[in-house]
Order: C-alpha cells, then structure tokens, then sequence
C-alpha cells in the first residue's frame, strides 16, 4: 500500500516479547477499506490471543476535513461484545505518523509494559516507573524521558491497573471516548500504554487532484449548519440541553479542535487560574479539556456546579475512568462535590446502561447535531454514520453534525489519493461486516 499509508502493520506478542512487521496487503484494502473495517479483520484473525488492535482510517492524517481519528478495537472485558472506541485528539493522527497503520497486540506482559512506537520503529518497554502513576504523572515522565513535549499517549490510570469495569484509556491528559471498560483490558495484560511521535509523510497518488478535492469539500462544510458556533456548550444546545452553555460559562477558556477538523468540540475549561487570562498561566495545569458531551451533561444533572464538574472530569482523566459512568453513578449515590466525587472512584460499582448496540462508543452523541440529515430511522442512521466515520477516520462528533461530509467524497478522494476503485457496494459490504 503505497499511498495515504504506510504500508505497514506491526504485530506485538506480549507473552514472548516480540515484534513483528507485516506489509498491509493492497487487496486487503480493496476489500476492507481501512479502519474498523481492517481492525475487525486483524481481530478475527488473531482472536484466540484476545488481541486489541489500534487502527488508523484510509484518510486519517490527510487534507480531508475531520480526518483526525483513529481507533481501538477490541473484546470489552465489561459486555463480552466486539467495540470500537474513537482514537482522537492529535493522538490518532500521530499513530500513522509514527510509522504503522495498524497494530496488533496479543498475550499478556510478564510485567507491566509500555509501547513507545517512534519513526517506524516500535519497542516493548518496562514500566516499572510509570505503573502505578496517573495518567497525566505517567505521560509527564514518558515526555521527560524522550524531551518531546509533542509526544502523544494512550495509556490507563490506577483504574485500568487495579480491574475497574469502568476503566478507560486515556489520551494524553484527558478522557477519551473508551466506553466499554478496555481500560480494564489493557490493565489484564500489564499494559500501561502506547507511546507515539514520528515525522512521517503521507503520499497522494494524484497529489494536485486529491488536494483540490478536499479543499472543494472543506469550502462546502464551512457553509454548513454550525458555522459560526464553537465549544460544548453550542453542542450542549443543539441536544436540548441550553442551559448549559450559561451554567459552564464563568469557567471557559477557550475552544480547540482535533486535527484538521473545522468546529472546535473541545473546550477548555479553567477551575484553578482565572478563565479570562491572556497571558500564559503559571499553574501547571489550571484546568481540563472537556470532550466527553454526555459526562458533562450527566454531572450537571447529577447536581454539580461548572466549576465541581469540571475538577471531576479531571479526576476521572487522571484515574483514567470513564466520566460518565462517574457523573451517572455520582447522580444516583447523590454526590455532587468534586471532593466527594473524586474520593469515590476507587471503590465505584454500579450497573451503567449503555446506549446503542454496544457496537461503536456512544461517547459520541447519538442524533445529529446541527445539520439535517434527513434522516428516518435515528438510531440506524447513527450506527451507518460511525462506521463510515471509523472506515476512513473521520472525527466522530462532527461526522454527526457535517452532512456535507458525504460518503461518495470519501470514496472519491479515497480513490484518487490512493488509486483504488471503491465504490458504494464495497462501502456498504465493510458497514455490513461490522454492524453485522
């Protein structure tokens, strides 16, 4: 595969400690396209060693809009189902970058390790000294240690390490979309995490073609329905939860974006450092980057101010817990102080009911937002939209809000970026496979 790719899986034996490369064959991308398509394939493939597979989209990391996700695919330890969970921030992007578009994970670690994959080269590291810490103290250390602040990170907290079913992997400093307890899978294995940086460059087949493309896309999504809105709150209120935005406002920041994605979903919120300062603060971390819509809302509810659910979606990102079976179970044991919160996520147990089919993370919210759809059937149509979104990489928040963001200009760009001939029926066979 020699174009939007590097050509390569890396496949990781724990129990024997080996790596090994594997060229990504070009009729396995002609019959699975990429992402949850080829990660579902690996796992079938390796399934007796109870693999978890990180995957990466065919556009992720391109000039397409949104293309900034990957994924991790996987067994959940908590509902037995086959998932996937979004890779997001600049986190998914930097896998591709790093050298691998798919890597596979099998066996357990006689002792806790880490993966610190790096320009094409990936090597199975003792963490001793990172087991045991919290997320944001372990990617502090590991970014010391390499003296890259740019170095991306998906690792688990105490939570994934002492078997919570409600422990998810987390992406640098913050939660991640990990609904389905994979954290807690990581942790049966003595995997504390990847480490990712590489320079890597992506190649266009038909480079001048691909580029106009895509910019013809991007200029018909900056026209779409959420143009001139940014942040949570305006997703907030397009879920029918407006007071939101009045109810976090005294602790807002600023906005940010995932890769190349053109709406800001993240908002970073300021709990311990004033929201309006310009100048750079002195507090070492004065706040936290709120990407989990449905936690937020669920801590609302669950009586806390803006300010106490904020420190409670930072306790859950450093104890790398999933904060919405934390604001759901805060709500029914009535706690809604981030102190009383805070102290109860070592010994917290409860029945947490997902929504959907346990398929896809519904960490992503489950109706459109913003743009119309025209969808009939909701719930179906949502299940189409994330497996679209996690076939080629696309940011899964706004592929629910940018109808403009079709499925015939993914396949397009798809095809002259990497010279294949994809069509509809191979898009809809892949859905089918991973719906199925």
């Amino acid at each position: 595969m020699d174009y939007l790719s590097t050509g390569k899986i890396l496949v990781v034996d724990l129990a024997a400690s080996e790596v090994i490369e594997e060229e990504l064959d070009d009729a396995l991308v002609g019959e699975k396209i990429g992402g949850a398509g080829i990660t579902k394939h690996l796992y079938e493939q390796y399934q007796d060693a109870d693999p978890v597979i990180i995957g990466t989209g065919l556009l992720t990391g391109t000039m397409y809009p949104a293309s900034a996700a990957g994924l991790v695919t996987a067994k959940s330890p908590v509902t037995g189902k086959l998932c996937h969970c979004p890779i997001t921030l600049k986190v998914g992007i930097e896998i591709k970058y790093s050298g691998f578009d798919y890597i596979v994970v099998k066996g357990e670690a006689a002792s806790p390790v880490y993966l610190w994959i790096h320009d094409g080269v990936a090597d199975i590291t003792d963490a001793a000294d990172i087991w045991g810490k919290d997320t944001w103290a372990a990617t502090d250390a590991l970014r010391e240690l390499v003296g890259d602040d740019l170095l991306q990170t998906m690792l688990i907290g105490p939570a994934g390490e002492n078997g919570s079913d409600f422990a998810q992997i987390g992406l640098n400093h913050w939660t991640s979309g990990d609904r389905f307890g994979l954290g807690k899978l990581f942790g049966q294995k003595k995997l504390k995490g990847f480490a990712f940086r590489g320079m890597g460059l992506l190649e266009a087949a038909e480079v001048e073609d691909f580029v106009e493309k895509a910019f013809e896309v991007l200029d018909s999504v900056k026209a779409g329905a959420w143009a001139g809105k940014k942040g949570v709150g305006e997703i907030c209120a397009a879920l029918g939860e407006g007071d939101v935005s009045d109810w976090l406002a005294p602790v807002v920041h600023r906005h940010s974006a995932d890769y190349f994605t053109p709406y800001a979903t993240n908002t970073f919120a300021f709990t311990d450092e004033d929201p309006k300062l310009v100048e750079e603060t002195k507090v070492a971390e004065p706040g936290v980057l709120i990407s989990d819509i449905p936690a937020l809302i669920g801590f609302k509810k669950a009586g806390c101010t803006a300010e106490d659910a904020c420190k409670a979606l930072r306790a859950c990102a450093k104890y790398g817990i999933d904060p919405f079976a934390v604001a759901e179970l805060s709500q029914k044991n009535g706690n809604s102080s981030a102190a009383d919160i805070e102290q109860s996520l070592a010994g917290l147990s409860g029945e947490v009911a997902l929504a959907g089919n346990g398929t896809f993370s519904p960490w992503c919210p489950m109706q459109p937002i913003f743009g119309d759809f025209d969808a009939d059937d909701t719930a179906a149509w949502w299940e189409r939209r994330q497996a679209v979104a996690y076939i080629f990489g696309i940011q899964p928040v706004f592929a629910v809000m940018s109808p403009e963001l079709t499925e015939e200009s993914m396949l397009e760009l798809s095809n002259i970026g990497a010279e294949l001939e994809l069509d509809s029926d191979t898009l809809d066979n892949v859905i089918n496979d991973i719906c199925g």
